[in-house]
């Protein structure tokens, strides 16, 4: 299994952390063979669902410009229109995918294009599932406009454990579609921002694959 290079600090530090843990508790159980086994196995547990948030996966990759790709693993949890006042000024449609701890938090570019926008804003860290995670978490938004002068925001929230947003783009930036966009680490939402004319392609609720799960079809 492929480690993302975003996933070693975070490695280490659990390993050394859960190693001063388990031992200050095992001593303080006397060496009891029922709490060795009990932190044993919450660490393994532990050591496990990190080491899988931050795989990297081996998918199919075909490109086509008129798909919107799913840039992150997770649920779909919003299919919306609303009023976009930070950046269109107008009515959108909204796709908002969950990732929790047991999806990979690699995110990728949904479509090819041109990054003309970028911010990032430091924020609470309210669970992600809540919509209003959305306009109040931390987070970093991109917009990419395509080959087709179609302007595609994407944003990367943070949720009640995740502490960090990464984003490896800047404004001006050429990017294709399936390049790695960023990471969100431990437990976050990722949402996407459309023209009201895209053809949603996914449902409410349904499990989605990064850059193999089409969210919507533009012409």
């Amino acid at each position: 299994m492929k480690i993302h290079p975003q996933g070693y600090p975070s490695i280490v530090k659990f390993f050394f952390f859960g190693l001063l843990v388990d031992t200050a508790i095992i001593s303080m159980s006397h060496n009891s063979l029922i709490a060795i086994l009990i932190v044993g196995i919450f660490t393994l547990i532990i050591g496990f669902l990190i080491f899988n948030f931050f795989r990297v996966p081996n998918r199919k990759m075909i490109p086509d410009e008129n798909m919107i790709f799913s840039p992150a693993d997770g649920k779909i949890v919003a299919i919306e229109k609303f009023i976009d006042t930070a950046y269109f000024n107008s009515e959108c449609l909204q796709i908002s995918i969950f990732m929790s701890l047991t999806d990979v938090h690699i995110n990728w570019v949904p479509v090819s294009g041109k990054i003309v926008y970028k911010r990032y804003f430091p924020g609470k860290h309210m669970v992600a599932l809540n919509p209003k995670s959305s306009e109040k978490n931390e987070r970093a938004e991109i917009v990419i406009k395509t080959k087709n002068n179609k302007e595609i925001l994407v944003r990367q929230v943070a949720g009640i454990i995740a502490r960090r947003v990464v984003n490896y783009f800047s404004p001006e930036d050429e990017i294709n579609q399936f390049d790695e966009l960023g990471i969100i680490k431990f437990g976050s939402r990722l949402d996407v921002i459309l023209p009201l004319e895209a053809k949603v392609s996914v449902k409410l609720g349904q499990k989605v694959n990064a850059i193999e799960t089409c969210l919507a079809k533009m012409e």
